[in-house]
């Protein structure tokens, strides 16, 4: 398992990798075409590898402090190979517990109003640029 993850659709050049199953299926209730992938834990976020079709990972963080530990390690090391990373940081603990609070049109907002335009295509293929 080390290294490896679940994915949930195809890797293009952007993938979004979070620690938890719940942090990415709630990431995924709000964009259902979003390539995703769960670590299963922070020590296996941490030594994630990167597909080589990647050119953007946008790393969905725990806010705990393995978590966060752990997405910065990953966000380094993809920096350090060439890869654009970007973190991505839920309101609460988790994106799971954002979404229980506030649903999945609030994730989505939440979502595009951290990631920059050449990412919103890839996050949300059906939507153009947002205000």
């Amino acid at each position: 398992l080390a290294g490896n993850a679940v994915r949930f659709g195809a890797v293009a050049d952007t993938l979004v990798i979070g620690e938890g199953l719940e942090t990415v299926l709630s990431l995924r209730t709000a964009f259902p075409a979003l390539p995703l992938a769960a670590a299963l834990s922070a020590q296996h976020l941490r030594a994630f590898r990167i597909p080589r079709t990647a050119k953007r990972l946008i790393i969905a963080v725990d806010r705990d402090e393995a978590g966060l530990s752990a997405a910065i390690a990953l966000q380094r090391r993809a920096q350090a190979e060439g890869v654009e990373a970007k973190l991505l940081v839920p309101r609460r603990k988790d994106f799971n517990d954002d979404l229980r609070a506030d649903g999945p049109v609030v994730i989505a907002a939440m979502v595009r109003a951290q990631v920059v335009d050449n990412d919103r295509a890839a996050i949300d293929p059906h939507r153009t640029r947002s205000p």
